[in-house]
């Protein structure tokens, strides 16, 4: 795919999204893909390998959930290649990200990436969750967690009484739903359109009770 296309694949994309976006964060989310399909090349930082699939299903999947961010700070746990915090990060300079992994190839790529495109409100956490030594969060977000309970369970530690869990699921969860345990609230279910994904896609908002 020549990066022309590329380009106006990821900016039809976000005018889709209802979003608008600098032209640095562009460039740098272009940075992004390619940056990624070099190092996935030695790394494996994900499945998914394609320029195309790469800006649909990571960059405009991440992207989908950035108008229901409710606070300044973001804490993305399991993040891989950095999604969706790290794109999140690349289009709203105010918003202070933390991402964690427990992966050091992911985390060294990670740094490598904050370093590249000078991202000052990002911090790259290299442990698992049980041991991250964080402060407590306003939002905590994944869409790499198995099931809810797990991401609850995981993660509610690291929760501000009244911070939320966001859940990026695709097809709507019920089962996991209905398993979640007693003092974890469902608050919120967001459906989300991804642009040119012919799949679902929710957002689900998690409280402590």
């Amino acid at each position: 795919m020549s990066m022309s296309s590329l380009q106006s694949l990821l900016q039809n994309g976000i005018t889709q999204l209802g979003l608008t976006l600098p032209d640095t964060a562009i460039s740098q989310l272009e940075y992004y893909v390619a940056a990624s399909q070099k190092w996935n090349a030695a790394y494996n930082l994900t499945a998914i390998r394609e320029p195309r699939e790469i800006v649909i299903k990571h960059l405009l999947d991440s992207l989908s959930i950035l108008p229901h961010l409710r606070a300044k700070s973001l804490l993305d746990v399991g993040t891989g290649a950095g999604l969706p915090g790290l794109v999140l990060a690349i289009v709203n300079p105010e918003l202070q990200v933390d991402l964690l992994d427990s992966n050091s190839k992911k985390t060294r790529f990670l740094r490598q990436m904050v370093a590249e495109l000078g991202l000052r409100n990002v911090k790259v956490h290299h442990a698992r969750i049980e041991q991250a030594d964080l402060p407590s969060q306003v939002q905590v977000v994944s869409r790499a967690f198995a099931s809810l309970s797990d991401f609850n369970q995981g993660c509610r530690h690291l929760l501000a009484d009244d911070g939320v869990l966001l859940a990026m699921k695709g097809q709507f969860p019920q089962t996991e739903i209905d398993d979640l345990p007693a003092d974890i609230q469902l608050l919120s279910t967001i459906p989300l359109t991804v642009p040119f994904l012919d799949e679902a896609r929710h957002l689900l908002v998690l409280g402590k009770v």
